[in-house]
């Protein structure tokens, strides 16, 4: 190496073939430089022209979680009033035909095991039930709902003798069902 800088009058003509290509990648550059710049002008004017027609009262975290609790409160109240009032025709209502629930000392059952559960005991003459109902918190989201409650059941014998109470804290997950009614999907109790 005699000469370590660089001097242009050394530099020696491209072959007009390698000219030719350094045109066509330069060319493809600039195209695929402003399909970019496109793109990203596209994605940033969507992302604006959203922003600018998002109306804050028509979105779903103002009125729908509201309605929610509310039909999700009045479901587990229409189901205490049925139960207490021994009424075995809608006693299954509330449930989800997809139920899953757990009770400690039980293995998890389903809707057709509560259903069953629900109408025999109301169907018992030697012993009367009754729910009462502490609603402690209603979560709704979308399509779901998180209920954290209390049940109390008493257990009063036909014949007169001593109530039993057992309180029952859980959690109930409601889903709202293609006809626009909230049923519990999953839920988890234990007796304290």
């Amino acid at each position: 190496m005699t000469n370590p800088h660089f001097d242009e009058e050394d530099e020696k003509p491209l072959d007009p073939a390698v000219a030719q290509v350094e045109r066509r990648v330069r060319r493809l550059m600039l195209i695929a430089g402003l399909t970019l710049g496109l793109g990203i002008f596209a994605v940033l004017a969507a992302i604006l022209y959203r922003i600018a027609t998002l109306d804050a009262t028509s979105g779903p975290q103002t009125a729908v979680p509201a309605e929610a609790e509310q039909a999700v409160r009045s479901a587990l109240a229409a189901w205490n009033a049925d139960f207490n009032a021994g009424n075995s025709e809608t006693i299954c209502d509330l449930f989800a035909p997809d139920l899953r629930y757990d009770y400690p000392g039980f293995p998890e059952r389903g809707y057709d095991e509560i259903c069953a559960l629900l109408t025999s005991s109301l169907a018992d003459r030697t012993r009367t039930f009754s729910y009462a109902l502490d609603i402690r918190e209603v979560i709704a989201s979308g399509d779901l709902a998180v209920v954290r409650l209390v049940w109390t059941l008493t257990i009063r014998p036909a014949d007169g003798g001593e109530a039993i109470s057992s309180r029952e804290p859980g959690m109930d997950i409601f889903r709202r069902q293609a006809d626009g009614t909230w049923k519990i999907v999953r839920y988890i109790a234990f007796e304290e």
